[in-house]
């Protein structure tokens, strides 16, 4: 059973930067490299939508491949540092519409995308808010 817990939310102003931190611990074997992990977000009154998501490698970084809705496309940048276990979302150029409560997620599979369904193990989740 893997935990995951989010780190790093917090009030900005538009146009400002946040890095979220998605820590990832309980594996038996394996380590977060072997999990395609994914970032979410749910704004209130709204879906919980796919941000962004890093494939699983299994410690090929050649493997490694990446993906980003588009409304977060040439903004937000995914990372992982696999000696800590843990996932980054870097967000720049940060905007109202980006307020939400972000979450990451693990999936078994290798590619998952960014459906909900996909995904196994969920964080509690950490609050962005962007205002002036």
């Amino acid at each position: 059973q893997l935990q995951l817990v989010e780190s790093g939310g917090g009030l900005v102003q538009p146009g400002g930067s946040l890095r979220l931190s998605c820590e990832v611990s309980g594996f038996t074997v394996a380590t977060v490299d072997y999990y395609a992990i994914g970032w979410f977000r749910q704004a209130p009154g709204k879906e919980r939508e796919g941000v962004s998501f890093i494939s699983a490698s299994g410690g090929n970084p050649s493997l490694v491949t990446t993906n980003y809705a588009d409304s977060v496309k040439g903004r937000f940048t995914i990372s992982r540092d696999n000696a800590k276990n843990t996932v980054y979302l870097q967000m720049d150029s940060l905007k109202p519409e980006d307020t939400a409560v972000y979450y990451c997620a693990a999936s078994r599979l290798v590619r998952p995308g960014l459906k909900r369904k996909e995904y196994d193990y969920w964080g509690q989740g950490t609050q962005v808010t962007i205002s002036s």
